[in-house]
């Protein structure tokens, strides 16, 4: 795409761009939504020029879009199942002996369009609440906002342990909010991803079980015969393999991590 056909779009599709900015926001004023939807305003009015100050040039709303666009990822990591997804799949192939099988780029995909489908719930709901209103310009950005922000929190807390959540409020030295409305995006955030890293290690934990099994019975055996110098993964390897084949266990892992989210 030109740069002329770029800056058409971006001139455009001011209110897209206000949307990603929004979004950006949630992560970069520490998930805030309160915050977020005051940076909008203000940008609102800087974009649309009924502010104080004069029209941003193209170049720089071009500039401003694609960086934002680049926060994408890390609001993905933070504030959905990827991260146990991603670690119990990695953890896996840890357990299975395969060192760069399958590749990152493998598991990363799986896990992205895992990902995808354990947050469907919530993405029809922000569609339906949020986003086709916001087309049809029957709300604004900020109400766009805070109507995206809801099902995702109700989705984090569901997620989250009220130990982890508790332990961030004590950090913070914060009042626990008297519901879960109250509940800041600050404390929300890192709390939920504690809870994820947690499960995430609960499930891996249990998947190592059968293949270290596997690995003590072989080096057993391997001792009793006197085969000091044969390495046991040269044994272990096609055993746990043919063993995760024999039992499906794609699917059961899948089964295990789709399952665990609710």
């Amino acid at each position: 795409m030109s740069t002329l056909r770029l800056s058409q779009f971006f001139s455009c599709n001011s209110k897209l761009i206000l949307l990603f900015t929004g979004l950006a926001c949630l992560s970069v004023l520490a998930f805030d939504v309160h915050a977020a939807t005051q940076v909008v305003s203000n940008l609102k009015l800087e974009l649309t020029g009924t502010g104080n100050g004069s029209n941003l040039a193209t170049p720089l709303k071009i500039l401003l879009g694609l960086t934002l666009l680049t926060l994408i990822p890390a609001i993905m990591v933070a504030m959905t199942s990827f991260t146990r997804i991603i670690i119990v799949l990695s953890l896996l192939r840890h357990a299975l002996g395969t060192q760069e099988t399958p590749p990152n780029t493998v598991l990363l995909s799986l896990a992205l369009f895992l990902t995808l489908f354990a947050m469907s719930p919530v993405l029809t709901t922000i569609d339906k609440a949020a986003w086709q209103p916001y087309q049809v310009g029957h709300i604004g950005e900020e109400k766009a906002l805070l109507r995206a922000a809801e099902p995702l929190r109700e989705f984090m807390l569901r997620q989250t342990r009220e130990q982890d959540l508790a332990l961030m409020l004590e950090i913070s030295k914060a009042e626990a909010p008297a519901a879960p409305d109250d509940v800041s995006f600050v404390h929300l955030v890192p709390a939920f991803m504690l809870s994820e890293l947690r499960a995430a290690f609960q499930i891996g934990f249990v998947i190592f079980l059968p293949f270290l099994l596997i690995d003590l019975v072989v080096s057993s055996i391997l001792m009793a015969l006197g085969m000091m110098m044969v390495p046991p993964i040269m044994l272990s390897l096609p055993l746990k393999i043919l063993m995760f084949i024999v039992i499906d266990g794609w699917g059961l892992v899948v089964r295990a991590l789709l399952g665990s989210i609710q």
